[in-house]
């Protein structure tokens, strides 16, 4: 079996413990950035052309090579295995002189043996003995929300049409008078998928649909629920709604539209029913609330060669932040984590959750065989353009969201997410799937990254963006609450932007909008994981 170096910090920096990623970069204007003493490559800090010399490499720049990219300090032979975050990303597919871009024409990727060494790193938390707090809504069930809406959730995609006309009845951008009486009603979210019929009953696709969907209808950030069906559906309302909702303590209701007499009834009648609710629903206040029950799930989209060197271990920063003031953080996206798992599995809590971790891995190979697919597919476009070139590259960026305490437990799709600190949820790579699972696991608020820019947000979550590198954050400002650029520019460090997202976050669960909150996105990211075959 291949022995794997694990991941050090970064040159110049104070040596970090292998299990975490870099938490600082020394002040200064530099060329590159090296994260392992043990690198094949370093990263350019901005655009360079052939004749640079590298800073404390040794080594002339032979080609043009856009920030964010790969150069090597040495000579790679074809077939050689090639290092970053001292890590294998991928294989010499030809000889690569000293100073050469390192990218999709002259690396490619690698199947390898991890060296599995199943909850070796696993060390006790030291939580702070003053915990933070937010201002959040307490629920009758005990649980904490930050944001305050009614959910209107359809059981097939032949209700969504009426389930949408509803929302926008109450959309403030359309008819801002329809909730002028209600300050504290933060709006009417459509919850509509194109799914829910023709599918096995009894088969796992309308198993996790269910589970996503009640899920939402539990979820704390929801004051009210309305579902709504057509009524000979696969997914019935009935089967939607078995779940006990009793303990959630909220006002439930639903009806059929073929029993309401068809869909101009059906939108008067969920109108008459939502605006019943708006009292009771806006009678909250926000009181002060341990940061421990803050559950944020993490997500990366539209990565860049910066995304694991900036926004991503910032944000794992924060996340160390967040577990030792009691809180919870969900890492997901597995396929995206594919080539790093053996980091989790070493930092697992106990060698039963490294096992639940492997295990969820072992079903996305079986799965990808099944559909003729590789979990090798990423890159996308736009992550190989921003100097990502293979997905063991783009995992081990990834999974550095996750900071560095121990993986407490795994959760398959959607599932309730009952403990806390780091925990692991599988889920697709796809954003808005992935993060749809972590709202149904019960995530009330979401951190995303991001180096080629997102325009994403969730209802009724919140989503914070954080950009990667500086020109994004000038391009796209407008999209992104936070930039982590700075670290590159050495104008911060890894541990003061997670210091500053963590205080965000608390801002934010307080009631403080989000970007993507301000433009109104949120009412078509309900994107549920499809498994059924449809018949």
């Amino acid at each position: 079996m291949t022995a794997i170096p694990q991941a050090g910090g970064v040159s110049g920096a104070t040596p970090q413990p292998d299990r975490t990623v870099p938490v600082a970069l020394a002040r200064s204007r530099r060329t590159t950035i090296r994260l392992h003493p043990d690198d094949d490559v370093v990263v350019a800090c901005y655009g360079l052309t052939p004749g640079d010399r590298l800073d404390g490499e040794g080594v002339t720049v032979r080609d043009p090579l856009p920030a964010g990219h790969k150069i090597a300090t040495r000579a790679i032979a074809a077939g050689e295995r090639v290092l970053r975050y001292g890590q294998i990303i991928g294989v010499a597919t030809r000889d690569i002189a000293p100073g050469a871009h390192v990218h999709v024409h002259n690396l490619g990727m690698v199947e390898f043996e991890r060296e599995l060494a199943p909850a070796v790193d696993a060390r006790p938390t030291g939580y702070v003995p003053t915990p933070a707090t937010f201002l959040g809504l307490r629920r009758a069930d005990g649980r904490a929300a930050t944001r305050n809406y009614i959910a209107l959730i359809s059981s097939v995609n032949c209700s969504a049409t009426v389930v949408r006309a509803i929302a926008d009845h109450f959309r403030r951008d359309i008819h801002p008078e329809a909730l002028a009486d209600y300050p504290n009603v933060d709006g009417v979210v459509p919850i509509t998928h194109g799914v829910g019929c023709a599918v096995d009953p009894q088969g796992l696709g309308l198993k996790v649909l269910q589970r996503t969907l009640r899920g939402y209808a539990q979820h704390p950030n929801f004051g009210a629920v309305v579902a709504i069906g057509l009524g000979c559906e696969t997914n019935q309302l009935d089967d939607l709604l078995e779940v006990d909702l009793s303990a959630v303590d909220r006002p439930v209701a639903s009806f059929n539209m073929q029993d309401v007499g068809g869909t101009a009834r059906s939108i008067r009648r969920g109108i008459e029913l939502v605006t019943s609710l708006l009292p009771e629903v806006n009678d909250v206040r926000r009181t002060p609330v341990p940061a421990a029950e803050l559950v944020v799930g993490l997500q990366c989209g539209g990565s860049d060669g910066y995304s694991g060197i900036t926004a991503n271990p910032a944000l794992g920063a924060a996340v160390d932040r967040l577990v030792r003031h009691g809180g919870t953080a969900i890492l997901s996206e597995t396929p995206e984590i594919y080539g790093a798992e053996h980091l989790l599995a070493r930092r697992a809590h106990t060698p039963a959750v490294a096992r639940r971790l492997l295990d969820r891995f072992a079903w996305w190979q079986e799965y990808a065989d099944r559909m003729q697919a590789e979990l090798n597919n990423n890159p996308s476009a736009g992550n190989k353009a921003g100097g990502l070139t293979t997905v063991l590259e783009k995992s081990l960026g990834g999974v550095s969201k996750g900071g560095s305490t121990d993986l407490m437990e795994v959760y398959e799709y959607a599932e309730r997410v009952r403990e806390h600190g780091l925990v692991f949820m599988d889920t697709p790579g796809f954003d808005p799937v992935s993060a749809t699972g972590q709202v149904a696991g019960g995530a009330n608020l979401i951190c995303f990254t991001t180096g080629r820019g997102s325009a994403y947000g969730c209802q009724p979550t919140p989503s914070l963006k954080l950009a990667s590198n500086n020109e994004l954050w000038l391009r796209q400002r407008e999209d992104i609450d936070i930039n982590c650029g700075d670290i590159v520019s050495g104008f911060s460090t890894v541990d003061e932007v997670g210091e500053q997202i963590f205080q965000r976050m608390l801002s934010c669960a307080s009631g403080q909008r989000s970007v993507s909150e301000l433009f109104g996105y949120g009412q078509n990211e309900f994107v549920p994981w499809q498994l059924s075959a449809v018949m």
